[in-house]
């Protein structure tokens, strides 16, 4: 299988999309897949339900390729909250919206989405809190994430997977962490001769102070990553300092990822750090902009259009589209913030 870096897309603001500017007749509503065959298997959302996905059909040249798109939604770091949660759309697949609309990367038009318009499309509906990852329950809720993530690639396997020629497991936000955490584990369901990458938009959640100089993301990170991610670094996970070399490489060797940032003030020079991880790749990317908005691959309006986001003339699609088809290299980064006249300044 040709496994290959890929493309960050990181978006710091957390914040929702603005409307897309689309006519109502071409919006595509997909419907809901509920995966039945979850429960035999202990998949469960929060609240108990069984997860779901939303899958539109490729065709012509498209028709064995595959794009999955991890929907986000932030995560539970401790009981309570896992249990508020799973009285929610984000904890219940009974509360979740039974169509959803396919924009951006997982638009059916080629003048909206010209690389990937013909693919099969899935929208991996987000119900664990855990980036699709938790490996047990903890009562009274009933979610274990990774399981999820098997029990629908195994739904999918049988409709046209298992003959995936090229594959992009893309995400937005917390979805972004889950197409790290899994990009790797992702190849081994597809044909070796398969090229496989992975895009994180929105999916780098930095270590940095708010403005009101605390660092509110350390401590919720600690309670999270004790709760749901303790399996994956072990006794490190609390403290980098403690990681051997070979946890590290665990986390910075994620397949195919490409990141698409969001620089906001300080934060900039943070993720300029990045370099040094895709430094010497020659198949990694990065598309980082000063735009303050969060997960734009999922938008119409700066994922491909006339008046979308750019940096060196290009915009996130094309971006994405040179590191997937072409193997070069694409690491473009904006100006600071609040330098790019090109932005949709996305506040809810």
């Amino acid at each position: 299988m040709k496994l290959n870096i890929g493309f960050v897309v990181v978006v710091l603001a957390l914040l929702t999309s603005a409307p897309l500017s689309i006519n109502a007749q071409e919006r595509l509503l997909v419907p809901m897949t509920i995966v039945r065959n979850a429960f035999a298997v202990g998949a469960f959302c929060l609240d108990g339900s069984l997860p779901a996905y939303h899958l539109h059909k490729g065709f012509g040249a498209g028709t064995n390729n595959w794009l999955l798109q991890f929907e986000g939604g932030g995560w539970c770091n401790d009981l309570a909250s896992c249990f508020e949660r799973a009285n929610t759309h984000r904890g219940s697949m009974s509360l979740m919206t039974k169509f959803e609309v396919f924009f951006g990367i997982l638009s059916n038009n080629a003048s909206f989405n010209p690389d990937f318009y013909n693919w099969n499309r899935v929208k991996l509906r987000y119900c664990d809190g855990a980036s699709f990852s938790r490996n047990k329950t903890f009562p009274p809720t009933f979610t274990i994430g990774q399981k999820i993530w098997e029990a629908i690639i195994h739904d999918l396997l049988p409709k046209g997977l298992v003959r995936t020629r090229m594959a992009l497991l893309s995400s937005c936000s917390a979805g972004g962490l889950a197409s790290f955490l899994h990009c790797q584990n992702f190849t081994n369901y597809l044909p070796e001769n398969a090229s496989v990458k992975c895009l994180s938009d929105a999916g780098f959640f930095l270590d940095k102070r708010d403005i009101s100089l605390n660092y509110t993301m350390r401590s919720f990170y600690k309670n999270l990553v004790s709760l749901q991610f303790h399996h994956i670094l072990n006794h490190c996970k609390l403290n980098p300092a403690a990681c051997d070399e070979n946890q590290i490489e665990t986390l910075q060797g994620y397949s195919p990822i490409h990141s698409l940032t969001i620089i906001i003030h300080t934060w900039r020079d943070m993720i300029l750090t990045l370099r040094v991880f895709f430094k010497y790749s020659r198949r990694g990317g990065m598309f980082i902009n000063s735009c303050f908005a969060h997960c734009q691959s999922e938008s119409q309006d700066t994922w491909f259009g006339d008046d979308s986001p750019r940096i060196q003339n290009k915009n996130i699609a094309e971006a994405v589209g040179d590191w997937y088809f072409s193997g070069r290299v694409t690491k473009e980064i904006d100006c600071a913030y609040p330098c790019d006249s090109t932005c949709h300044n996305l506040i809810p």
